[in-house]
């Protein structure tokens, strides 16, 4: 009877979406920061001590580095506004017809990094076009034109998107985010709370790189790797640049913390990350990684009556909501309602941390261990990983 109860809830839970509501845990705010302040080294040398005669020779300061409006008015024209349109159906026309209408579900920023004589590349993030019927893109000169998607990834929060036709725009040229320090200049360049403010310019610093914020995903949950600035972050800005002060993208601005007290607090996705999702993308479409072939939630997520058969030292892991039943899972044995504990002898404490360790730590190919509890039982699989377009 026990068995026949959580099998029920977990159709439930593949149903309803349980343990996979897509909600960023901090607001989504994407500008384009700019690496503002130009530097400018004062030289100064020890001279002799001066007789009433002489005179001082004034040295000309260098004035070789741009300035920081100089970089920001070059960034600009790579800076977009995008629009996310939805389709809503018109009850009654004048013609007593119901008639379809295109109305605007949001807005974000997104920078423009290859262009063509046909075809010009944007990236942004996943969540600024997530759910649209239809994209628009507004240029630097106020032009509007519909935006086609390459490839988008939920997990990474990067969407690539391209447009036709020729533009005289010169793409923003990716910089080293790896070489990024705490202190380092930066500018930001979005479209806070709508095209109305568009191209905004915000100055701040690197606050901190190698962060790791958790976020909720249409994918599930997830670590999401990001710099922290303190440049004004605002729902809009999702999508823009982060720059450097020679005017390079080294961030795409995704989130910021939005609690009562908390000021400055923005993240960005690294540039080097940015990179390799963008090649990925407009190769695949999307991300292709190691495929177990199990839909899971986390053990914390489940109603204690459903996993009474388990010790009661097992409070932490994965449970299966639904399997694919000719992946290498299904092949190995597991089943609906097994819960998850290890992969190759390191503890699996929810969904987040399994997708993390097959994400990150595996490889298409690989063979890996799976601990798991079927009935009550703790079993041992070896599965070999396949790819997630398979």
């Amino acid at each position: 009877m026990q068995k026949e109860s959580i099998k029920r809830f977990l159709m439930m839970a593949a149903a309803g979406g349980i343990g996979s509501v897509v909600t960023l845990l901090a607001v989504p705010a994407v500008d384009g920061f700019d690496e503002g302040a130009s530097k400018t080294a004062l030289q100064e040398e020890a001279a002799p001590a001066a007789s009433p005669a002489s005179q001082v020779q004034a040295q000309p300061v260098s004035t070789s580095a741009p300035s920081s409006a100089d970089v920001v008015e070059q960034a600009s024209e790579a800076i977009v506004g995008i629009m996310n349109m939805t389709e809503q159906r018109q009850p009654f026309s004048q013609s007593m017809e119901g008639t379809e209408a295109k109305q605007q579900n949001g807005t974000g920023s997104g920078v423009i990094y290859k262009v063509t004589e046909e075809e010009a590349y944007i990236v942004t993030n996943h969540h600024v076009i997530e759910g649209a019927s239809d994209i628009q893109v507004s240029l630097h000169d106020g032009e509007t034109i519909q935006a086609e998607v390459v490839g988008t990834d939920s997990l990474t929060d990067i969407a690539v998107l391209k447009i036709n036709g020729s533009y005289d725009v010169t793409p923003l040229a990716f910089g080293d985010s790896d070489s990024l320090r705490a202190g380092d200049p930066v500018i930001a360049i979005g479209n806070p709370l709508g095209l109305d403010l568009s191209r905004t310019v915000t100055q701040g610093i690197i606050s901190a790189v190698d962060r790791t914020l958790p976020v909720t995903t249409s994918a599930g949950e997830w670590e999401l790797e990001v710099i922290q600035t303190d440049a004004a972050i605002n729902p809009g800005n999702s999508g823009g640049a982060l720059i450097n002060s020679a005017g390079q993208l080294i961030g795409i601005n995704s989130l910021k913390i939005t609690e009562n007290g908390v000021e400055g607090l923005g993240f960005a996705i690294p540039s080097n990350d940015v990179q390799a999702i963008i090649e990925e993308l407009t190769k695949n479409g999307q991300v292709v990684r190691p495929y177990l072939g199990v839909s899971v939630m986390g053990l914390n997520e489940v109603p204690p009556y459903y996993i009474r058969n388990l010790p009661e030292d097992v409070t932490k892991g994965a449970i299966v909501v639904s399997i694919d039943q000719n992946s290498a899972a299904a092949k190995a044995g597991m089943e609906a309602g097994d819960i998850i504990v290890s992969i190759n002898e390191q503890a699996v404490e929810d969904d987040g941390d399994l997708r993390q360790h097959l994400y990150k730590k595996q490889e298409i190919g690989d063979s890996v261990t799976i601990e798991f509890y079927h009935d009550g039982r703790l079993k041992a699989a070896e599965v070999t990983l396949t790819s997630s377009e398979e």
